[in-house]
């Protein structure tokens, strides 16, 4: 029986076909291992995967279990979300200089959600805001710092913050990881994560090269000036997306 055309745009235009990316939210999607987002964030792995899955200790011969801090996006395969990479990054700027432990932040955490209403207090823009006062001081009670030890453990994370885009409604959009192994301040914002690009894969910041194409190039033995010329970047992008996917001693 031939088909009727007519009739077939006709019900399409009354019954629109429902697709897979309707409701598509590339922050969600669980496009990371949690070796990759360890990679990227300069972490190890153990330690990531200890915030996603929590952790079994031993404590006087004991064994015991806390929970993780943050919930990855798939829980069965532990795959995690842009979003979950930039929950990870903020908590890292936490952690990264005064080393406290997983329990004492989730209590600053659970502190925020009851203070700011916040379900996701790492990932969102009060955080930003008064939100890293209200939890350094928080932890500041717990954990005893000095105010100085305060201020300069702001500071550290408002760093971080100031390496993260967000859209209008205040959630992250863009990720631009530290590369470079100097002052936080003096790094800059060549190589940029964003969900929407390259399947969330790093990319040198305003374009769409990827950082792992001219990471293996550069490993084949192209020079760095040579990769500048062909993809039409400065020779300093190109180092910083060689660094985003090697260790630094190889760049």
């Amino acid at each position: 029986m031939p088909i009727d055309h007519d009739q077939a745009r006709g019900s399409l235009r009354h019954n629109p076909p429902v697709t897979a990316f309707e409701n598509f939210e590339p922050r969600e999607v669980p496009a990371y291992s949690v070796a990759e987002a360890a990679h990227y964030l300069g972490i190890p792995k153990s330690t990531l995967r200890s915030w996603f899955a929590g952790q079994t200790y031993t404590l006087k011969g004991e064994q015991k279990q806390f929970r993780a801090v943050i919930r990855p996006a798939d829980q069965k395969s532990l795959g995690l979300s842009f979003s979950n990479l930039v929950e990870a990054y903020v908590l890292t700027a936490i952690r990264r200089k005064h080393h406290i432990g997983l329990p004492t932040i989730r209590r600053g955490l659970d502190y925020l959600v009851r203070k700011l209403g916040a379900k996701r207090p790492l990932l969102e823009q009060q955080f930003a805001t008064n939100g890293v006062d209200l939890f350094v001081d928080h932890l500041g009670e717990i954990i005893n710092i000095s105010r100085d030890g305060q201020i300069e453990m702001a500071d550290l994370i408002r760093a971080y913050l100031d390496r993260i885009d967000r859209d209008g409604k205040g959630l992250p959009i863009k990720l631009y990881p530290f590369i470079r192994n100097q002052p936080l301040r003096d790094q800059p914002r060549s190589v940029v994560i964003d969900p929407r690009v390259a399947f969330g894969r790093p990319v040198i910041a305003g374009t769409g090269i990827p950082t792992s194409a001219l990471a293996e190039q550069f490993k084949a033995g192209d020079p760095v000036p040579l990769l500048a010329k062909e993809y039409g970047a400065s020779e300093e992008a190109v180092w910083d997306a060689i660094r985003c996917e090697l260790e630094l001693k190889a760049a």
